[in-house]
């Protein structure tokens, strides 16, 4: 087993996730490397509780397709559960097949590659109307909160028929669900004014439907008895959460490797060819991996991977950002290369409950990377990058703030 970077944890074990290194903020932590090259599985300690850590690709993959892991937040000995959904409504990524599989259907008819492709037109006149606002306000600015939060927010609030005056609601009470310092009754504060606002929301959708994807659940799912309006708000949550909180932190830390790589923001600048962007962003994708600890599951049996015995009734945290730069993967894994092929990549996890919005983030990141070079082709940072407020102890990583200036 590798030896246990600092932590102030009474067992001496690591941490994790680790904390990014100020003057490497786009590396996972240096233990990561020591984790996926030694034999068997790390252990570390996640919120408390001592979990393994799988670190190389090749067991993330294997295990993040193995029917002998569960996902089921309900089940008494899962990581950081109580024994039942702390929403009291079942959610399908906290789900096992079948069920998963059935409501993850449900929502699949909105987020097909074909159907997020029509939306091109209307998010590329987004992100020039955020820049012009942008510039409107003047130099310097926050990227973060002018450009990079915006797009992705108003893209699922109209693809759920959430109003977008209330985007600072919605932001304010996912960042609690997601700040590791936030107190368990803080997030349950955050939990009920989510699910009330959703819940107000069915209602009105029921009342008043439109063209939207709460009230297509409505009509084609709570009404023949498939989904309850309980079920209806829980995905809207779920969606309204992912949908802004994992794209907008790739926009702004996307912009800030690019801004410290000048060659792959050149490539992404001067190109025309949208295939050459595509490629750049998952190497992004792939290079960033900001997913640092949403990935668990639960063993139902006794399991070996990777040399290590994994006894029923553990439970095992993914390290994607491990998977990502293993060498197993990709050559010089530590470099950001925007022509290699990093398809494959773990940036959505594995599987069956492989993001499920992914075709969305991709088009927002192909659109949003190359319009903000182009049309700002001075565009620089307007502050140390020492000084620059990471998100390390937050389970998306990225940036509270980027100020910029062109």
């Amino acid at each position: 087993m590798s030896s246990a970077s600092p932590t102030n944890d009474q067992t001496g074990l690591p941490t994790f996730p680790g904390t990014r290194a100020a003057r490497c903020p786009f590396d996972p932590p240096k233990e990561y490397a020591d984790w996926r090259e030694t034999e068997g599985l790390q252990r570390v300690v996640w919120n408390g509780e001592q979990l393994w850590a799988v670190s190389r690709r090749e067991d993330i993959r294997a295990l993040l397709a193995d029917p002998r892991l569960s996902a089921d937040f309900t089940l008494p000995a899962f990581p950081g559960s109580s024994g039942g959904d702390k929403y009291g409504v079942p959610t399908f990524p906290r789900m096992d097949d079948p069920e998963h599989a059935r409501l993850r259907r449900m929502l699949t008819g909105d987020f097909t590659v074909r159907r997020i492709e029509r939306m091109r037109p209307d998010i590329q006149k987004m992100a020039d109307d955020f820049l012009d606002q942008m510039f409107a306000k003047g130099q310097p600015a926050d990227l973060v909160r002018d450009y990079a939060l915006p797009i992705p927010s108003l893209v699922i609030s109209l693809m759920l028929g959430v109003p977008y005056s209330d985007h600072e609601f919605f932001q304010k009470h996912s960042l609690t669900l997601h700040e590791r310092s936030a107190t368990e009754e803080d997030k349950q504060v955050a939990r009920r004014a989510l699910f009330g606002y959703l819940l107000e929301l069915v209602g009105r959708r029921e009342r008043e439907p439109q063209d939207d994807l709460i009230s297509r659940l409505l009509s084609e799912r709570v009404a023949t008895g498939e989904l309850t309006r309980e079920g209806a708000a829980m995905n809207g949550i779920i969606l309204l959460i992912a949908g802004h909180e994992t794209t907008s932190n790739m926009i702004a830390l996307g912009t800030l490797a690019l801004l410290e790589h000048p060659d792959q923001a050149a490539r992404v600048r001067e190109t025309d060819a949208p295939a050459v962007v595509a490629n750049v962003v998952e190497e992004l994708l792939r290079y960033l991996t900001i997913v640092q600890d949403n990935v668990v599951r639960l063993a139902l049996e006794d399991i070996t991977v990777g040399g290590q015995l994994v006894k029923a009734g553990e439970g095992l945290v993914f390290n994607l950002a491990a998977g990502n730069r293993d060498t197993a993967f990709v050559d010089r894994p530590d470099v950001l290369e925007g022509d290699r092929n990093s398809r494959g990549h773990l940036a959505f996890g594995y599987g069956v409950h492989q993001c499920l919005g992914q075709s969305l983030a991709r088009m927002e990141l192909q659109v949003a990377l190359p319009t903000l070079l182009r049309r700002l082709p001075g565009l620089r940072l307007a502050a140390p990058l020492e000084e620059m407020p990471f998100r390390h102890d937050v389970a998306i990583y990225g940036l509270r703030e980027l100020p910029v200036a062109w």
